[in-house]
């Protein structure tokens, strides 16, 4: 089968995956790189693509500094908390220094964010999240990417990383295929940062018959960030830390808003309050410093994600199950009745339209819960991803070399699930991961460290007869 081949050369920064931790890459790289040439390379279209192409309805990190509310070592310590010590602080706290700024551009540029009208602040869902009107959330980001880049190119699935062959373990740029047409796009380019996705799919998804294939994360998530770097040479962490976590059943609608902002709470299937029955066997298993009900009351340290799992699913085990999420309580006030239904509606839809189409009202029956199939990725409440290098100022020696957001391949960076070692980072955390990648990787270039890239037809050709192979073996067997 012919295809035609595309190619773009002579570019300085090219972003691989357009989702926040891209679109962040792209806004920040014209800034410090007003003569580069910088060119976008998404597998959907920028307007809707990414983890929050459907919406949503709260930024789930927001330090609040300019109003007091936390400092980036508090969200340091949290996210430490949360998964069981296994983090990159300096990493984490270069993120949440500089994540407020980028939640204030996004307001600037039109994103509504909701007020706490008492106080003058974001209205905040928890200690971290503030909410928002977030329908529109990504084309209004993806707007500003656009307006940076010199060339988008949409509905492009980028299936390997190109190798200097003048310079060992150097970047050379990427390729990959139009899913419309078939091209071979072949993109050179000084620098790549990663922008790509974690991973979805990899287990059997809990939804089965009608419901098959709904999953909670992204479903295009293929674990394109992980395939290019790995496949590339680059070193990986955390790759076996896979996140489950606790949704609404059948719609995989989240928890966050009911738990933090409508204050509900879980039963067993007896009414029961069920998780502080296992936290004396929990403390045996991990130790106070983790599991301190008391203290995570009185200060900002929480109850590890994994641990409340392992509570509802040992509740289960233990035959006391189903596991309902008390909606009643809350659902009796209108107002907060109405914030529940627009939490999915404006992120989740198919967990409303679940309800709806079976008679389910969470203000006449509390909805039953239960835990999500494995996924892996780096941006969320878990810390999948690559290895790279942290800023020089907070960074031990180690684990700095020369480039924040910097692969241990020269000339790669990485944003968002492409990052291993930051969770907790979710929407805004990965728009400011792509900042940092981009200042990082315009410094690069400027310090000359991209000059003189080499890539032989003979990489190109291989690399082409890898991705079109499936199609040629399709031929010849349907022949």
């Amino acid at each position: 089968m012919a295809y035609k081949t595309i190619i773009e050369d002579n570019i300085d920064i090219l972003v691989a995956g357009a989702g926040l931790g891209g679109t962040g890459a792209a806004f920040e790289a014209r800034f410090w790189g007003q003569d580069k040439k910088i060119v976008i390379a998404e597998k959907a279209n920028i307007d809707r693509s990414g983890a929050v192409a459907q919406g949503l309805y709260a930024i789930n990190c927001y330090m609040g500094t300019r109003f007091g509310e936390n400092n980036p070592e508090d969200h340091v310590q949290y996210a430490r908390i949360d998964l069981m010590g296994m983090v990159r602080e300096d990493l984490l706290f270069d993120m949440a220094r500089h994540v407020d700024s980028t939640v204030h551009q996004f307001e600037e540029w039109g994103l509504p964010i909701m007020r706490d009208k008492e106080k003058g602040t974001y209205l905040r869902e928890g200690r971290w999240q503030i909410m928002i009107h977030g329908e529109s959330y990504k084309p209004i980001v993806a707007e500003a990417a656009k307006k940076s880049a010199d060339k988008v190119f949409n509905r492009i699935c980028v299936t390997h990383l190109l190798m200097d062959e003048a310079k060992e373990n150097r970047i050379a740029g990427a390729v990959g295929f139009n899913v419309r047409t078939g091209d071979f796009h072949v993109f050179k380019s000084k620098t790549v940062i990663c922008g790509a996705g974690g991973a979805s799919n990899i287990f059997k998804p809990q939804s089965t018959g009608e419901g098959a294939g709904r999953v909670w994360y992204a479903p295009w998530s293929s674990g394109s960030a992980y395939g290019l770097m790995i496949n590339a040479g680059a070193k990986m962490t955390q790759m076996e830390n896979r996140i489950v976590l606790a949704r609404f059943k059948d719609g995989y609608g989240p928890v966050g808003a009911y738990f933090l902002h409508l204050k509900t709470y879980t039963q067993n299937g007896l009414g029961e309050e069920y998780e502080s029955k296992w936290f004396p066997e929990l403390q045996k298993m991990v130790g106070k410093e983790y599991l301190d009900p008391e203290a995570s009351h009185l200060t900002h340290r929480p109850i590890p994600t994994c641990l409340r799992n392992h509570a509802l699913i040992s509740e289960i085990n233990a035959g006391r199950g189903p596991i309902h999420m008390v909606t009643m309580e809350a659902f009796q006030d209108p107002h907060l009745e109405e914030i529940g239904w627009h939490n999915f509606l404006g992120m989740t839809v198919g967990q409303a339209v679940l309800w709806a189409s079976t008679d389910v009202d969470p203000k006449l029956e509390n909805p039953e819960l239960t835990t999500s199939e494995p996924y892996v990725m780096g941006s969320h409440a878990t810390g999948s991803g690559a290895w790279c290098s942290g800023p020089e100022d907070v960074s031990p020696p180690e684990y700095f070399w020369g480039y924040n957001r910097m692969m241990t391949i020269e000339g790669l960076f990485g944003a968002g699930d492409a990052v291993g070692g930051t969770p907790h980072a979710f929407s805004s955390g990965s728009f400011t991961e792509g900042r940092l990648a981009a200042k990082a990787a315009n410094k690069y270039i400027d310090d000359g460290k991209g000059e003189g890239i080499v890539v032989s037809d003979e990489q190109i050709k291989k690399f082409k007869g890898e991705i079109y192979k499936p199609l040629e073996h399709y031929k010849n067997v349907s022949q």
